[in-house]
């Protein structure tokens, strides 16, 4: 009880609130320009965070992607542009309805059921977490080893329609985290005799490179035409709600809960939650035909299931210190810095500091209601900023920002590299997340594995001897291996 209230104390300040406000009304801004993502927005926030102790650091950067998640509904609904990829899955289904007159019912779908998946992920979040830092407290070297590789393993499998291609992704982040001296060995690798390289490259100016300035470039050389604003009056978006909710329970339901396990997967995150919710809204729909005539059953179960995705990233993210998504991997560093390094430790030594995060959450989706509202009333205005205005703007925000880490133009250069290789992977049909997981990751991979072996003396069936460890390590090389062995099965038995 005397965490809970730190806690309170700690989220309920006119700093915090602040914070919390400011993020907020950026997040809906962000997230309706059509381009900038969720995780531009996220990385975008960092260098503010610098000046801000812990929770209102996590408090701003929860709440902005949170509101970006929904806002990117509204160029959807209204343009047929997706503000974020979270949005993409049913923003054909938006503008159908737009067309028919009912953009209301449609963004106030997105507004009211993002919110309850958002809370409902953050439910799971409170239950989940605890018990899951209670069993992490008896892990070993071995079982991090396997819970890592096997996190690595559904990245590629999870995000990529072409596993060879999240595969390289993932090598080249693997690469990158061996830059310098962090290593077992203290020995300089990649460094080229660059003395900026020995301490390895700093990943926030590399994810503000490979999110914002890769958008940057994107529409630099971007000739398609800006879509046309429907103009229809919005009035009141909370009209039939009740009904819809009454309606559809089953669907809020399942979009909830799979957005929260898809989020919980190492890599997926809100926008394959969002593809999967109404592939499967559709395939169990009782009016499949509607589908993509502008039927708001799939923009239910599609917006419950990107916002609750974010609370479920943040399980493996706290309690491992694995990131569930490219946001909860750009937190994790923010965690880092503010000394409430991610772990089951975090959960024993601090419990102020996690009962915080959770108010940040259950605040994060309630205020998402009020000021989701507001922002759609003054859509029409904010999509026409001209984008021509506002790219160099936050390029030069990127460059600051990067700069402002560690005073450093190294960190610039390397944010504008990253950003120029980002552009290119995704052009030639790269997923980047892979990378980003690679490089969060690569580090704690090679000192298990190396701390392990010390321990077994070499002998590598020491890392089936425990339990815990023989499981997640046979989940891990049945991920690798059945999906091949399953496709050449299917071929022997179709010839």
């Amino acid at each position: 009880m005397d965490a809970i209230a730190l806690a309170f104390g700690l989220v309920f300040n006119v700093p915090t609130m602040l914070a919390i406000i400011g993020a907020a009304l950026f997040g809906l801004f962000v997230g309706a320009v059509p381009g900038l993502t969720a995780t531009m927005a996220t990385a975008l926030l960092v260098p503010v965070t610098f000046f801000m102790p812990p929770i209102p650091a996590v408090g701003a950067i929860v709440t902005a992607t949170a509101m970006a998640i929904f806002s990117g509904d509204v160029p959807g609904c209204l343009l047929r542009m997706p503000g974020t990829p979270a949005s993409a899955a049913y923003t054909d289904e938006a503008y159908a309805m737009t067309k028919k007159g009912q953009a209301e019912l449609a963004l106030g779908a997105g507004l009211v059921f993002s919110a309850i998946g958002g809370l409902f992920g953050t439910a799971v979040l409170i239950a989940a977490a605890p018990t899951l830092a209670d069993f992490a407290l008896g892990f070993s070297s071995f079982e991090y080893f396997w819970l890592v590789l096997l996190g690595l393993t559904c990245a590629i499998v999870i995000t990529a329609e072409r596993p060879l291609k999240g595969l390289v992704a993932l090598l080249i982040g693997l690469m990158v985290s061996a830059v310098g001296l962090d290593n077992p060995a203290g020995h300089p690798r990649f460094t080229f005799a660059v003395t900026d390289l020995m301490g390895g490259i700093n990943m926030i100016p590399m994810m503000i490179g490979m999110f914002a300035v890769s958008e940057i470039i994107r529409f630099a050389v971007d000739t398609n035409p800006r879509g046309e604003i429907v103009d229809q009056p919005i009035h009141n978006v909370f009209k039939g709600m009740w009904t819809l909710t009454k309606r559809y329970p089953v669907q809020i339901l399942r979009g909830s809960l799979l957005g929260t396990l898809v989020g919980a997967l190492p890599g997926a995150g809100a926008d394959i939650a969002a593809w999967m919710s109404y592939a499967i809204s559709k395939k169990t729909s009782k009016e499949p035909e509607k589908f993509g005539t502008g039927h708001v059953e799939g923009i239910i179960e599609s917006g419950a299931a990107n916002n609750s995705a974010l609370a479920g990233a943040f399980i493996p993210a706290l309690v491992f210190g694995i990131p569930g998504d490219s946001i909860t991997a750009i937190v994790i560093g923010v965690l880092y810095m503010k000394n409430m390094n991610p772990g089951p430790t975090l959960f024993t030594q601090n419990p102020e500091n996690i009962y915080a995060v959770y108010l940040l959450f259950i605040l994060a989706n309630l205020i998402m209601i009020p000021l989701g509202w507001w922002c759609i009333k003054i859509a029409k205005n904010l999509l026409r900023v001209p984008r021509n205005v506002l790219m160099p703007i936050i390029l030069l925000f990127c460059i600051v920002g990067s700069f402002a880490i560690n005073n450093s133009g190294f960190d610039v250069g390397v944010m504008l590299v990253a950003g120029v290789a980002a552009y290119v992977l995704e052009e030639n049909g790269f997923p980047v997340a892979p990378a980003i997981l690679g490089v969060v990751l690569g580090t704690m991979l090679e000192q298990n594995f190396v701390t392990s072996m010390i321990k077994a003396d070499g002998n590598l069936l020491a890392f089936f001897y425990r339990p815990v460890a023989a499981t997640l390590g046979v989940l891990a090389i049945a991920a690798w291996f059945l999906p091949p062995l399953i496709r050449r099965l299917r071929r022997t038995a179709g010839a």
